[in-house]
Order: C-alpha cells, then structure tokens, then sequence
C-alpha cells in the first residue's frame, strides 16, 4: 500500500489546477493521467545494488574511455574528461549572480572554484539519457554540465555527485582523498585500487584480492568509478556525510535522502547579499542515468535558491528536508 503514496501525490499534483476533473472524466482520460503519474515515477532516483553478474556485463559492454591530454577551462582548474574545452563556457559565466549578490569568495584551487568553472554545454542543451535517448522530462534543467555518461545506466543521482568529487581529486592528483563506501559498509579507496586492490563482491559480502592490475592513468580511475556506481548510492553516501545548518551552506554541500529510493543533488556556486542572504545553484543527476545538470527553481524566474526557507526544500524533481543537508568530511 506504501507504495502508491508515490503515486497518489503524483496524481494530486498534476490535477491541483482541474480540481474537478477527476469527478467528471470518462475511465479514458483517468487512465491517461494514472500513466502520466507512474510514467513521471519510474524516473524515481537511485538504484538497487547490482550483482556481481550484472556489473560484469556492463563493464564488459563498456567502451575504452579516452585517454588524451586533458584541457583546462580556466588557469586554475583541470577537468580530466574534457579533451578540449577551449571552446566551452563555464557554469560562472553562463549563470551570473542574481542582483544585490556577489558570489562567495572561494578559494584558488579549492573544491568550490573548481565546480564554480564546470564546463557546460550550449545553451538550450537538452537532457540524454545514457543510451543517448532524450529524457522524458526536459522542464528540469536551466543548463547542461559538460560531463560525460557512459553508455550503462550506473551515473545517477548520488553516482554523479561522488563523481565530481573523486574527479576534483583526481584533477590535483589527491589520490588519497578518493574513497567510497559500499552500500555494505566497506570502504574502497583508489590509493588500494591502484596499487591493483580490488573488491570481490559475492551476495552481500565483499573481499579485497591482488590482481597486480597497477596504475594511476586516467581509464583505470574511470573504472574505479564503475565499480563505486555499481555498489554504492544514497544509502552509503549520506552515512559517509555531516549535517550542515542552512546558514553555513557551501558549494560541494549535498542535499541527500539515503535509501531505496534516495536522492543526491549537489551545491554547485553559492551568492551572498549584504544582508547575509545566501542563494545557490544546484546540480543532479537522475534515473535512468543522464546528463548532470543545474536545476531550475520551480519558485523562482532564476534558478537561484535561498538559503532563508523554512521547512523543505522544493525541485523541479524532489522535495528535501532542510535537515538533508550534508558535508563531505
């Protein structure tokens, strides 16, 4: 029964305009707007932990990740997927900070300036899912980050933001800060992963065995990344994270529900005002896995959100409590 709730919200949702609708509506039109509802809810993010099996099918359909040279949008910052980013705007220059605020100081090569200058595409850019397919919903999105998808439905809602986070590390060769935790608890770091650790999944348990495979080059990460998407989601990630008080909020913050379904979007840019107003960006990715994009603010001509709401914070696609917001440590 639980599992309507979903649903019957949906319903609620789409028919708050036409109170009366549903009263006066033949069982054709009622159907309609039942598929329209569980269409909307089969997008619902995260995912179940894959099999061993079934991640070794994906790995093997997989296509060799490029390995060229990488490109800088700016001075300061390395974006390791980008083969040439010389002709990509940055999220800064496509999103300007709404009037009476200045974007918050951030450091030279911190985590914030990094994600502050993420390359994005065209303006217009619509969502693909990662068989290339458009997504179904294309009213999310203000823009599109320039972030690639591989061709298996693994990136998703807290796939994406883990991996912003192993890609800043990795851009400054920080290969100690990159570790993630199984949905079973146990930690897999990249510094066990290129000295050629590997985790061995069998039902619920996990082992580490020498496989010899060594190596720091971009495609091994890649496949680190594969094997972190193919175990871990919401569930882990918010246990790995602190609560943060919406006053302190900071790019790279989470918004997180851990669970079955969850869902993660990540702080992208943050503005202050005199007063001590903050707004900020946020960026998700979804189910099916797709294109990481900034979201759009349903309360808002901007995609700008206040830091000053009581109560929930509302998306396009999720409603987060305030109290979801968290910290990598």
């Amino acid at each position: 029964m639980k599992a309507l709730f979903p649903i019957a919200r949906k319903i609620h949702k789409l028919m708050k305009p036409f109170p009366n609708l549903i009263l006066n509506s033949s069982p054709v039109i009622l159907l309609a707007i039942l598929s329209i509802a569980c269409g909307e809810m089969s997008e619902a993010p995260d995912k179940p932990i894959k099999n061993a099996s079934t991640q070794a099918k994906e790995l093997a359909a997989r296509p060799e990740v490029k390995t060229e040279s990488t490109s800088q949008a700016s001075g300061d910052y390395t974006y390791s997927w980008m083969t040439d980013a010389s002709n990509n705007a940055i999220l800064a220059d496509r999103i300007p900070a709404p009037k009476g605020f200045t974007r918050v100081k951030a450091k030279k090569g911190s985590f914030a300036g990094w994600l502050r200058e993420l390359p994005v595409k065209p303006e217009g850019a619509r969502v693909k899912l990662f068989d290339l397919s458009m997504k179904w919903n294309q009213r999310a999105q203000h823009t599109v980050v320039d972030l690639d998808v591989d061709p298996v439905d693994l990136q998703q809602c807290a796939d994406a933001v883990m991996r912003l986070k192993a890609e800043y590390h990795y851009s400054k060769k920080e290969f100690n800060k990159i570790h993630f935790n199984f949905t079973s608890g146990d930690k897999v770091a990249f510094d066990d992963w290129i000295n050629g650790k590997r985790p061995k999944v069998s039902g619920n348990k996990v082992s580490f065995v020498n496989t010899g495979k060594k190596g720091t080059d971009y495609k091994n990460f890649r496949k680190y990344l594969i094997q972190i998407f193919s175990y871990a989601g919401t569930a882990s990630l918010t246990k790995e994270l602190k609560k943060v008080k919406m006053e302190d909020i900071a790019a790279g913050d989470v918004f997180i529900k851990g669970g079955f379904p969850g869902h993660a979007v990540i702080v992208l840019d943050v503005v202050e005002s005199e007063s001590g107003e903050k707004k900020f960006l946020i960026g998700q990715s979804y189910m099916p896995a797709q294109d990481f994009h900034v979201l759009k603010n349903p309360n808002s001509r901007d995609p700008w959100y206040s830091n000053q709401i009581n109560g929930q914070l509302e998306t396009p696609e999720w409603t987060f409590e305030l109290g979801d917001l968290k910290r990598f440590y």
